[in-house]
């Protein structure tokens, strides 16, 4: 008698409704972009910054170092640091343009 009680529940209980999943399924969504997307968004801005560096640009290498670029190659560009220093770097090493003191007060706003 207790399993028969136990086995059917009563029909006062409403089923589960058809929506208790959307907050479920939009956790999925954002964490997806979150992981896939927004990293592949980011990964072709740099790719199109690095395939747009010409002579005369003003650029940071990622160990935090300013430079010119000299010259530009397939996969390297060459930058001058100091007034008589050019080294070749590979394009992966550049972190980007610099950046005046205006221009980057502005972006942190």
């Amino acid at each position: 008698m207790i399993l028969l009680a136990l086995a059917n529940p009563p029909a006062s209980q409403p089923p589960g409704s058809q929506f208790s999943y959307v907050p479920l399924l939009l956790m999925i969504v954002a964490i997806f972009y979150f992981i896939v997307i927004l990293p592949t968004r980011k990964q072709k801005q740099q790719e199109s910054m690095l395939n747009a560096l010409k002579p005369g640009e003003k650029i940071i290498i990622n160990p935090g170092i300013f430079a010119t670029v000299v010259g530009v190659d397939k996969d390297s560009v060459v930058v001058r640091v100091d007034d008589h220093t050019k080294i070749r770097v590979l394009k992966s090493a550049v972190a980007g343009p610099q950046q005046s003191p205006a221009e980057s007060t502005k972006e942190k706003r």
